[in-house]
């Protein structure tokens, strides 16, 4: 085998757990992590997008966000180092999220009007704005902690009716949780945005670097401005009911290469 520097040595998709909490689930909404020997750390790019390298010397992963509308079957990440590039495939297993029906009081949350429209267009910019965000940073766990204690009322990855009207499948989890109760950042990372949008209310993005982000949704107050850093359990605000919602709650979703998919992936198991 050949052990020169920088050259791909191994590659392979990892389907158990690793030594840290967050495990494959190689599945619409779900990671691969791809295991890569090489001296240097290498780029991953997936879909023309940048992807996570965690890891050390002769041994980094590449953490790779699946889109929820991902068609299953074979798919390709690039692994570059300073002297060639390798195409890597791994296969995406099909996974069938269950439905949910919402009853929507504020029907404008449903159906917008016109102005209303010309208002989430531009939240929408911002939004993706925030999701594309990239720092690099150096890393070796992408452990997260639950940002508020509470009853799941929604898991990731429902196919949601609003008023009996097809929706976008849910893009994180819901935590039920009493008005004000107190949010913590999931991870260390930078405040890039906050805002008051139409749908997700009052919002906070952190970014945890190398394009993984948590998003923090409905909040009552945001205790963060943009452009602060804040660690692993520090409070960013208190769970609310703004936006679209049927009650108090905080949405949580985790972002990586611009990918929304399953928060719980990355919160250790407890038996």
């Amino acid at each position: 085998m050949n052990n020169k520097l920088n050259n791909l040595v191994i590659v392979c998709v990892l389907f158990c757990c690793l030594s840290f909490s967050a495990h494959s689930e190689i599945v619409p909404g779900g990671i691969a992590i791809i295991e890569i020997e090489a001296f240097a750390q290498p780029q991953a790019f997936y879909q023309n997008r940048r992807v996570m390298i965690i890891g050390e010397t002769n041994s980094w992963q590449a953490i790779v966000g699946i889109d929820l509308n991902a068609r299953p079957g074979l798919h390709e990440i690039q692994i570059k180092t300073s002297e060639n590039t390798e195409t890597i495939q791994f296969n995406v297993v099909e996974k069938n999220y269950e439905s949910q029906h919402i009853t929507i009081k504020d029907k404008r949350k449903v159906n917008p009007n016109k102005l209303d429209m010309v208002r989430i267009k531009s939240e929408t910019e911002t939004i993706e704005k925030a999701k594309r965000n990239w720092s690099d940073s150096e890393r070796n766990s992408i452990d997260l902690i639950m940002p508020v204690p509470g009853r799941q009322s929604s898991p990731f990855g429902l196919r949601r009716f609003f008023n009996e009207q097809p929706r976008k499948p849910h893009s994180g989890i819901d935590i039920a949780a009493a008005e004000g109760s107190p949010i913590k950042a999931a991870g260390q990372g930078k405040i890039i945005n906050t805002g008051d949008y139409f749908f997700n209310g009052k919002t906070v993005f952190i970014d945890h670097g190398q394009g993984m982000l948590t998003m923090y949704c409905h909040m009552n107050e945001i205790e963060v401005s943009q452009g602060e850093m804040v660690d692993k359990g520090d409070i960013i605000g208190s769970v609310g009911q703004t936006g679209r919602v049927t009650g108090a709650h905080l949405h949580w979703s985790v972002i990586l290469n611009q990918t929304m998919v399953d928060p719980f992936l990355f919160i250790q198991q407890v038996e």
